[in-house]
């Protein structure tokens, strides 16, 4: 007995090890393995769960409904019509019917059932290829919503980037009041000291608290707008709530950009690529592609319509029953023909074209927007560029211009307010730092999507199929 339970023991000791192996090993989803969060990874998480782009799926889902429902005109229609009843005749009626002799089948009881039953078919032959252009435009729109869905990727991937490079500033302002609120505790520090042997004034002590107290706020203040831009991102991201995991952090700015940056060279390939890759103008195309096909569909009104037309049915009086005698058949073929209605059919056709005039107006019009929006966000990241070697330049300055300042401080030979000054300069240069940084990766985002190619590192068959 004892052997047995050891075995058992044992055995239900390597299920438990398996298990927390197998714990270990499987992946977690979403957030749920993240420490630290960076751009690719938010934007392709907002991708998958915004509630946004969940909505044009479904819309998607709808059009290619549409679609299945204009296929379904090229194929006949079946009904199938049954019904059964009793029926009991008024006191005039039961005269009448003794006084004249019931016709064939009819029943000739006061209260009778009755039932009858049918099945018709009818096949549209021909309308004007009505039933081609409608199919056309039901495809087409499939095809533009799909563009459309595409372009709200897009323009969420940018809100994305927005929102992470905002956050990610806030982060490193968080970062610079953090760093001078420590600069100020460490000349605290030293002015006690300094005013306990005699050595220092004790308005300078004053003066530095007032400098450290002014740290606090702005970094109180930092910590709450960087709560804030974290708000703002896990709602775009489509977190529930829109509130991360405790313990996520943003990912570091991005120090490095290029000198030269090569998506300011090549306007022209750049406005080329824009123009053959851009959803919203692919979506426009298609709605007007879409709209010739209405045009077509208009002057449908001018041909015949042919029908071929059948059914078998069967009615019976007297009981429930159906035999042979009573059921009989049809088959037709019908041709109709408009001849005039009023000018409605050429109404139609004229309100088709001038909805393919507007179509292509603003198709011209988004074009010119493309080329605008391009030839803006290239002269920005220039300019965005050119900021941040300034900004770097000013920063060794003022970090040399601060050290100077701090160690004339330290020997007695400045006062304190040379050096208050001095560390302000310097926590406004770290800033201005930060958000020429942020200025210039959003510039590049900017640029990225106005030539659509702020997709490209997500184009798959489910994201984002060409």
């Amino acid at each position: 007995m004892k052997q047995v339970l050891r075995i058992l023991v044992t055995l239900l000791l390597l299920f438990n090890t398996a298990l927390a192996q197998g714990d270990k090993t499987a992946p977690a989803g979403g957030l749920a393995d993240l420490t630290i969060l960076d751009l690719q990874t938010a934007q392709r998480i907002a991708l998958k769960d915004n509630p946004g782009i969940h909505a044009a799926t479904a819309r998607i889902e709808q059009a290619k409904a549409r679609v299945k429902q204009a296929m379904a005109a090229w194929w006949p229609s079946i009904d199938l019509n049954g019904s059964l009843s009793r029926t009991r005749r008024s006191d005039y009626q039961f005269e009448q019917l003794n006084l004249y002799p019931a016709s064939s089948g009819q029943s000739i009881d006061r209260t009778y059932d009755s039932s009858s039953a049918a099945i018709q078919a009818t096949w549209v032959l021909f309308d004007g290829f009505a039933r081609s252009f409608q199919q056309k435009q039901q495809q087409l729109g499939e095809q533009s919503i799909e563009q459309a869905r595409r372009n709200s990727q897009r323009l969420l991937l940018s809100a994305v980037a927005e929102a992470f490079f905002n956050a990610q500033l806030t982060q490193t302002k968080v970062k610079i009041a953090e760093a001078d609120k420590a600069f100020y505790m460490k000349q605290l520090k030293d002015a006690n000291n300094r005013y306990e042997v005699g050595t220092g004034a004790w308005g300078d002590v004053l003066n530095i608290k007032v400098q450290l107290n002014s740290a606090k706020t702005n970094l109180l203040l930092s910590k709450r707008e960087y709560e804030a831009a974290l708000y703002g991102i896990a709602a775009l991201m489509g977190i529930p709530h829109a509130i991360f995991p405790q313990g996520l952090q943003l990912a570091e700015l991005d120090n490095d950009f290029k000198p030269s940056d090569e998506l300011e060279k090549n306007i022209k390939q750049k406005l080329e690529l824009a123009l053959s890759t851009r959803p919203d103008l692919k979506k426009i195309t298609l709605e007007k592609q879409a709209a010739e096909e209405a045009t077509g569909q208009a002057k449908a009104g001018f041909w015949p319509r042919v029908q071929l037309g059948g059914s078998i049915n069967g009615s019976h009086q007297g009981d429930y029953s159906l035999s042979e005698e009573d059921i009989g058949n049809s088959l037709s073929l019908t041709a109709s023909w408009n001849l005039f209605s009023g000018g409605a059919d050429q109404a139609k056709i004229r309100e088709a074209e001038q909805k393919r005039r507007e179509i292509a107006h603003s198709m011209a019009d988004l074009r010119n927007t493309i080329a605008s929006e391009i030839r803006q966000d290239v002269a920005l990241l220039a300019a965005a560029r050119e900021q941040v070697q300034l900004q770097r330049a000013s920063v060794l300055l003022v970090e040399e211009n601060r050290k100077l300042a701090e160690s004339e401080y330290e020997a007695g030979a400045t006062s304190l307010v040379r050096l208050n000054e001095a560390q302000r300069d310097l926590t406004t240069t770290y800033n201005r730092l930060a958000q020429s940084l942020v200025g210039y990766h959003q510039a590049r985002q900017r640029l990225l999507t106005a030539t659509g190619q702020i997709l490209v590192p997500f184009t798959s068959a489910e994201a984002a199929p060409e």
